[in-house]
Parts: C-alpha cells; structure tokens; sequence
C-alpha cells in the first residue's frame, strides 16, 4: 500500500463522521458531499504526518468549510459578541428539557436554522449534537471558548422555543423505539436496527465514536448477548437502556432522537461514571 493509499484509507475512516457533522451544519447532503470532499483535498495537500489527532483535524476543517459556505448562501450581519460575556445559568437545560430539546431538534433544526448566524449555528451543531469542546468551536468561529459558548446558548434557545410535539407522546414514542432497538438486539435482526436508527447516528462511549446506522448497527448486533439482561430505563432523564447484573446497574445507553429515530447514542461502561448516573429502570 503506498502512502497515498494508505492516508486516503485513513480519511475514509472518518468519512461518514464527517458527512454526519457537514449534513447537520449544511441541511443538504449534496452540501455535505462537497464540505467533506473539500476536507479530502485539503489533508492531501497538508499530509498527515504532523497531525496528531486526524479526526480532530478534520472536523475542525469540515467545520470551517461548513462556515464558510454558510456565509456565502447569507447575507445576515452577525451582531459582535463580547467575547467575556457571561452565559446566565439558566441557559442550561435541565435532563427534562434536554430531552424534550433532543426530539424536537429533527423538526426545529429545518424551521429554525435559517434564522440562526452561520456561527450560531456552527456552534449549536458542533457542540450539541457532537459534543466538540467550547475550544474548538471557538478556534473554528475565531472566538474565545466563552463567546463559542453563548452562541450556542443563543441557538438552543431558538430551538426551545420552536413549536414542539407534546411532551406524553413524545415520551412513548421514544419508549417505543427504545423497545424496538432492544428487541432488534436481542434478535440480532440488522434490519430492524437500522430501521429504527437515524442514517447519521453517532454512537459515543469511552472505546471511541461510531457513525452512520450500518456501523452502528453492526455493532449493536454484537452487543445481543449482554441484551437480553438489559431494560428500558430513563438515564439521566433521557430514555435508554440499563444493563443490570445482580442488582447492580453496569451499563447505560442513552438516546437522543431526531424525527422519531436514534440519532445518539451515549454508551456508559466505567463504574465510576455509571455509578454517577440517575438511572430509573421503566
């Protein structure tokens, strides 16, 4: 394998990690294409060889690409942020309006994006939804951590605010998939699994990040034996799944869902973090 071949097996690798983060800055999968493939060019032109944290590297330049295609498609001044403004404490949600915030995001997101700053937007997407830390959102804006932070705040509560399901139905429907992706795991049904997962989830856990549903799904089909002693349970008021053995809670899933789908899924396996979390089995 030549070096060509083998950085361009490297940049595949985070492939669909990247589109995921491109489709949800950009809303247009064609958009995304282009973001990612003009990451592509770049690493080839910079190589490698200096860059300690490839995928680190590459969601920082999709996100700088993503930004500036979002200011050539607008002409919206962005108002100057102070950047040591203080975010007031009551910008950040609760477990229950987290979790109420994540099934609307699907519907908000293609209401209220458009009437977001490219930066807000970047910052909400990247932060949110992927969880890149405030430092490098900021690196990627050109502001400090704290003003990254007060565009994301800026943003979330733009997408608060959009109209939302009702919170009862809202919670079986995520109490039905949650049943519908144990089962699939149980059974091993593949088909099943990715029919109840969003085409760009990502699942995190301390191993490292999974994108796209048939990456994800393979394997949760690996995770069947450990399923059949899993339940429902609520997990830091998000719905998921706990693994319990003896009494004892050993592992959690947590899901985010878009447009009634998993769109992330946050795996727990540490005892200390596990120990940390509110899990109440359903």
């Amino acid at each position: 394998m030549t070096d060509d071949d083998f950085l361009a097996h490297r940049f595949e690798t985070h492939r669909p990690h990247l589109r995921a983060v491109a489709h949800r800055m950009l809303g247009s999968a064609a958009e995304a294409e282009d973001a990612v493939q003009e990451a592509w060019f770049r690493l080839n032109r910079t190589g490698a060889e200096d860059i300690g944290n490839l995928g680190g590297w590459l969601t920082t330049v999709v996100g700088r690409v993503c930004l500036d295609m979002l200011r050539t498609r607008t002409s919206r001044a962005e108002q100057p942020l102070e950047p040591d403004a203080p975010v007031p404490a009551a910008d950040t949600p609760d477990p229950e309006q987290d979790a109420l915030l994540a099934d609307s995001v699907g519907v908000a997101l293609l209401v209220v994006l458009d009437t977001l700053t490219p930066a807000e937007r970047l910052a909400f997407v990247l932060h949110d939804l992927f969880a890149v830390p405030f430092e490098e959102v900021g690196e990627i804006v050109g502001r400090s951590p704290a003003a990254a932070r007060q565009l994301a705040s800026r943003a979330r509560r733009r997408v608060q605010g959009a109209p939302a399901p009702d919170a009862d139905e809202v919670r079986r429907r995520r109490r039905e998939v949650a049943d519908a992706f144990l089962a699939a795991t149980r059974e091993g049904d593949f088909e099943a699994l990715v029919g109840v997962l969003d085409p760009d989830v990502v699942a995190r856990s301390e191993a490292g990040v999974t994108t796209g549903a048939l990456a994800v799904a393979k394997g949760a089909t690996s995770f069947a034996s450990v399923a059949r002693i899993a339940r429902p349970a609520l997990v830091d008021g998000r719905i998921g799944i706990a693994v319990v053995v003896d009494g004892r809670v050993e592992r959690t899933l947590a899901f985010t869902f878009v447009r009634e789908r998993i769109a992330v899924i946050d795996i727990v396996t540490e005892p200390a973090r596990v120990a940390e979390s509110d899990v109440r089995l359903l």
